[in-house]
């Protein structure tokens, strides 16, 4: 999160959710919030034209397109269905009743930040985009939601001149950047700070698009080299990446195979993202404009230059890429299948978004909690060293001078972990604006009902997320999967024996039989893999290739794990082989077997 201040799987047999978008079910409509109110000038009553022919997107969306548009091939990417608006509800109550008075009461915005809105805390996951000029940021973001958005223009030159946040809307339009500022239902109402010089270059587009439904692009200006850049924006540019950066989920650094080099804006706005190095990913656009050698060399140069900059021990997660509106005829295919995995694993990332994006909340309001706490600490106990009546003034002045020494004195007095206390320097600084005599004084109440938040109840909200299923490579779905010839062997058997056609029907699957065996294998989200329904299956004595297309025929959502239902289809199935043989299993399943 950063705070943002803030079934069927594509399979061989078609259903009509075989188009489904990877993301669509992590937010549900119907809790959603209001959407905001009309403001703003209407891009067009119709909403923007598809893009031309050009290479397909990473993300499959259309829900009526008879073929996945994806450069990786059909989609195998199920949403999740589990939503996580009452988690973000109770999470927003926590803050508000919790951890919000101790912030208020020891003025945590006057050094830090000010306090989360309820928009904040609902939003949206958010993609930071950044780079240089004609990186191909823009791109990435047409190339992900198939269509133009309002106010998006691309060009070789410096084309994007301020920051867009793409957004979902019932119709194309756009918001003024004053007037996101000041919208409760916008994350956005923390960028007042930088002025007016900043809102006029701030505007959120909006357009219906499935993509946009559960999460929010923010595209930036293209950073260019030279001082003079900074002074011309009229608004420091790294503070206002910082404050997206912050509230941020996934950041992508953009680079051009052809386009290397890291300016001094880039270099700070780097370094403004300290902190959120988890965040980050990069990616390495327009590689097929080189051929195979030279883009093992420019990959090279490229985390030469990053290791220069970003002082982790970590290596940068780098993804290479091309992405084309329309794809030159000069592309180099030699790297072609390089390039399409590359892409696969980008588009896991911003799959599992929403998800990691739930987690990182928590994740940061606790972090916030904590600052706060040692923040409270830390300003009563400079209320308390004032003097009663002569000598404020000085003394003032000296625990300024001294604020290393404080800190640890409070560290020992409240037993503090050192890594929880602000920079010294930054927070000294903003001590010279108060006077020490008008802080509060440690009230043990406010700060034992924060600590009731940070070691109850957000652990408590923690609990409630669910494991997940991992998504399986077509090799890993069926534990019995043996020779092709052997299974295309058994595929040329009829349905035989002495099973009547009743048999054949869902109704007759006696689930009381297969249910507790089921629950017995400890299934994560409803399911159960291959590893672990395998020994269990193992023991009925079937042969692993019979097994193995038993379990093709009972995954009828080619996901790799099979729920209650398909579970009991499949203990159903062998029960059909051990009455009728091996040829009494069909080619395919009847969909009268379907429930």
């Amino acid at each position: 999160m950063g705070y943002p201040d803030e079934k069927k799987r594509g399979s061989q047999s078609s259903s009509k959710d075989g188009n489904e978008h990877p993301f669509q079910d992590h937010y549900d409509d119907s809790k959603q919030l209001p959407s905001p109110p009309s403001v703003g000038t209407s891009a067009s009553a119709q909403p923007p034209p598809p893009l031309p022919s050009r290479q397909p997107s990473i993300i499959h969306r259309s829900a009526t397109s008879s073929t996945p548009r994806n450069s990786v091939g059909r989609s195998t990417y199920s949403p999740a269905r589990d939503d996580y608006r009452e988690v973000y509800r109770d999470l927003t109550q926590i803050y508000k009743r919790k951890i919000r008075p101790l912030e208020t009461t020891y003025n945590f915005e006057g050094f830090h930040s000010a306090p989360l809105t309820d928009s904040d805390i609902l939003a949206k996951p958010m993609v930071l985009l950044l780079g240089q000029y004609s990186t191909g940021k823009t791109t990435f973001i047409k190339h992900l939601i198939e269509s133009d958005y309002p106010g998006s223009h691309i060009g070789v030159e410096p084309t994007t001149d301020r920051f867009v946040a793409v957004m979902n809307g019932s119709e194309p339009r756009v918001i003024p950047g004053n007037a996101a500022a000041v919208s409760a239902d916008l994350p956005f109402r923390g960028l007042d700070r930088f002025g007016q010089a900043f809102l006029t270059r701030f505007q959120v587009s909006q357009c219906p698009n499935p993509l946009l439904e559960n999460l929010t692009l923010i595209d930036t200006p293209g950073i260019l080299a030279g001082d003079k850049q900074r002074v011309e924006r009229g608004y420091d540019f790294t503070k206002t990446i910082e404050w997206f950066a912050q509230r941020s989920d996934l950041i992508l650094l953009f680079f051009d195979s052809h386009k290397l080099d890291i300016s001094d804006e880039f270099k700070s706005s780097i370094f403004a993202l300290k902190g959120h190095e988890e965040k980050v990913r990069v990616i390495l656009n327009k590689s097929d404009m080189v051929d195979q050698q030279q883009l093992m060399r420019v990959y090279g140069a490229l985390m030469w230059s990053l290791g220069k900059v970003i002082q982790t021990p970590e290596v940068m997660r780098v993804y290479l890429a091309s992405f084309w509106l329309h794809k030159p005829s000069n592309a180099f295919e030699d790297c072609r299948a390089l390039l399409e995995k590359e892409q696969a694993d980008l588009l896991k990332d911003l799959r599992d978004l929403p998800r990691n994006a739930a987690i990182r909340k928590v994740n940061e309001i606790v972090k916030r909690a904590r600052l706060a706490r040692v923040h409270a600490y830390i300003i009563g106990h400079l209320r308390k060293e004032m003097p009663a009546v002569f000598g404020k003034k000085s003394r003032q002045r000296e625990l300024i001078s001294n604020m290393q020494t404080e800190f640890l004195k409070v560290q020992q007095l409240y037993s503090v972990p050192e890594g929880d206390f602000p920079n010294v320097a930054a927070f000294r600084q903003s001590l010279e604006a108060y006077r020490f005599e008008n802080f509060a004084r440690i009230s043990q109440p406010i700060l034992s009902v924060a600590e009731e938040a940070l070691s109850h109840d957000l652990p408590k909200i923690m609990r409630r997320f669910p494991q997940y299923n991992p998504l399986l490579e077509l090799s890993q779905k069926n534990p019995f999967l043996g020779p092709p010839e052997v299974f295309n062997a058994l595929n040329s058997n009829s349905r035989g024996g002495d099973i009547p056609p009743s048999y054949w029907h869902f109704s007759s699957v006696d689930k009381s039989v297969s249910q507790p065996i089921f629950l017995s294998l400890n299934p994560i989200e409803g399911k159960i893999n291959g590893s672990t329904a395998k020994p269990y299956l193992m023991g009925t004595g079937l042969s692993v290739e019979l097994l193995a297309k038993i379990w093709t025929l009972a995954d009828w959502t080619c996901d790799g794990y099979l729920s209650e239902d398909e579970f009991a289809v499949a203990m159903h199935l062998i029960r059909a082989v051990e009455s009728g043989g091996e040829q009494a299993l069909p080619e395919t399943l009847p969909q009268s077997m379907l429930p």
